[in-house]
């Protein structure tokens, strides 16, 4: 009997705890629930991820019902400027284990896109962010050797050689900003050319990104995972080979590493350009002042030092490559349709305005690259870019926070209050891109959007408030800078070379997840581009 009135009470209590409290007393149920059993139990929202359908599903419940919407017992989805991103993440919210149990490299070493607290975050953004600024940028000799010898250089020769004038445009960028990326980081001498060995460049592309999907388990269900692996059973949920591709990226990021070392320790560094390793080298010399010993400058890195650098420029070229050649592949894509050609006679005409550019295979011996300030006075450029950036987001998907007290969130005259502490709130550029109230017909690609009616850059009001491609707050991307002036430079190169006309497009659905590259990547079904010299 009393064993009966045991199992009764633990019966009555689960229900309680699990059911009837999140449902009907906890404060998120002041929240609409995008799924009926989202306040009870976060299956739905998983399920909806492993799918890889999250961004669309999560947009429609939005539409459905509103800015604010629950996503699973402890979870909240947020579609709103005031009292949504501005709180969140210009506020300051934490990081959660969604990012250290996935970003970390290097067996656990932290890099800025892992560390959970912004204090963290924060000292390591101050050693390192001056390098991206944007008039270190414009005036660094180092950027444009690069931008000479990888983009006029390599670029647009393997362009022009493509046989039958067609090519792999994914492929294509993802090398060309790899390069670009580590050549910038590491130096130009000690960086990739994957842009002149077009397979080597595709078969690191794939090791890259077969990966990304296992990363679910490690990001959603890190306990299921230990679980697994304890039991010997982790290889059910992620390969041996996932392992062994990521063991083997981490190695090639040493070698850059090593190879940027030792050209600091020989002196190539400082007599040239084409050896200066501008990030690598900017945050050796800040992790070296902290040991507060100026003969320990100049002198080897602990292996300690060794692992953090690293991780820091492991992250670093891995966003910096993969998300601007998956925002190239779609700028193509939509200048190159059928639909948008005469986009792309007026974005050619308005680059040539500056002045014809030609590779140094050409009979004409300009070659040299429009500065950035030329580039950022062209506003067609500058409105194909954002454009692409708006609809194509390559980070579309969601951006977890904890929140770190009891809080209010909502728009204004719609808020919920006493949301509490330790809640996973997420908002994400896929949604906040698609308000029809701030971008009118927010499913096409419409560049003269960001123009004013006298043709010119509209740089201000609303859209520039829900434009989140890269993020807000102390945790926006801090490669931002160097992301759109890569992608300005390298249109501008392409376009004012070439006409480009689509061959096949079949594999250019967004795979709707965290990042959103062409679903013919996992494949080899990529856009092919015709590209015809002017």
């Amino acid at each position: 009997m009393l064993a009966s009135v045991l199992f009764g009470a633990a019966i009555l209590y689960a229900l309680y705890r699990f059911v009837i409290a999140p449902v009907f007393f906890s404060p998120l149920s002041k929240i609409p629930a995008a799924h009926p059993t989202a306040s009870f139990t976060p299956a739905w929202i998983l399920w909806t991820r492993w799918c890889s359908r999250e961004n669309t599903t999560v947009l429609a419940a939005h539409e459905r019902l509103g800015p604010l919407i629950r996503l699973g017992p402890n979870e909240i989805s947020v579609n709103c400027v005031n009292g949504g991103i501005r709180t969140v993440y210009t506020g300051g919210f934490e990081k959660g284990e969604w990012y250290s149990n996935a970003f970390s490299a290097y067996g656990g070493v932290h890099n800025m896109f892992s560390m959970e607290k912004r204090d963290i975050h924060s000292a390591r953004k101050r050693m390192i962010s001056n390098v991206y600024a944007k008039s270190s940028l414009q005036a660094s000799p180092a950027l444009r050797e690069i931008g000479e010898t990888i983009l006029c250089g390599r670029m647009l020769p393997r362009i022009a050689a493509a046989p039958g004038g067609v090519l792999e445009a994914y492929e294509l960028f993802s090398a060309v900003t790899l390069d670009v990326v580590t050549s910038y980081i590491f130096g130009l001498e000690q960086g990739s050319n994957f842009t002149d060995h077009p397979e080597v460049g595709a078969k690191w592309l794939h090791d890259y990104k077969s990966r990304q999907p296992y990363l679910f388990w490690i990001q959603e269900m890190p306990n299921v995972f230990q679980l697994f692996s304890k039991l010997g059973l982790g290889g059910w949920l992620i390969p041996d080979w996932v392992d062994r591709k990521s063991v083997a990226i981490e190695e090639q990021c040493l070698e850059w590493c090593d190879a940027a070392e030792a050209a600091i320790l020989s002196g190539k560094a400082a007599e040239s350009a084409r050896y200066y390793p501008t990030v690598y080298g900017q945050l050796r010399s800040m992790l070296k002042k902290q040991e507060k010993s100026a003969e320990k400058l100049n002198s080897q890195l602990s292996q300690e030092q060794r692992l953090d650098l690293a991780s820091e420029m492991l992250d670093h070229l891995a966003a910096g490559f993969d998300t601007s050649g998956i925002t190239l592949t779609y700028l193509a894509w939509e200048l190159s349709r059928p639909c948008n050609l005469e986009v792309q006679s007026a974005l050619r005409k308005e680059l040539l305005s500056i002045r014809p550019i030609h590779p140094p295979t050409s009979a004409e011996s300009s070659t040299a690259l429009p500065s950035s300030k030329e580039l950022d006075e062209l506003p067609l450029l500058h409105a194909v870019v954002m454009e692409t950036l708006r609809l194509h987001a390559a980070i579309p998907g969601g951006q977890p926070r904890v929140t770190p007290a009891t809080i209010t969130l909502g728009p204004p005259g719609d808020e919920v209050h006493g949301i509490p502490a330790g809640v996973r709130v997420v908002s994400a550029a896929h949604s906040l891109h698609r308000n029809p109230e701030v971008f009118p017909e927010p499913g096409r690609w419409r560049p003269e959007r960001w123009l004013d009616e006298q043709g010119g850059v509209d740089g201000g009001g609303e859209k520039t408030r829900w434009f989140w491609a890269f993020g807000s707050g102390g945790r926006m991307c801090v490669g931002s800078n160097l992301a759109v002036l890569e992608m300005k430079a390298i249109v501008a190169l392409v376009w004012s070379n070439f006409e480009t006309t689509v061959v096949d497009d079949a594999g250019m659905e967004h795979v709707d997840a965290y990042l959103a590259e062409p679903r013919g990547a996992s494949d080899g079904s990529f856009l092919r581009l015709r590209c015809g010299k002017i």
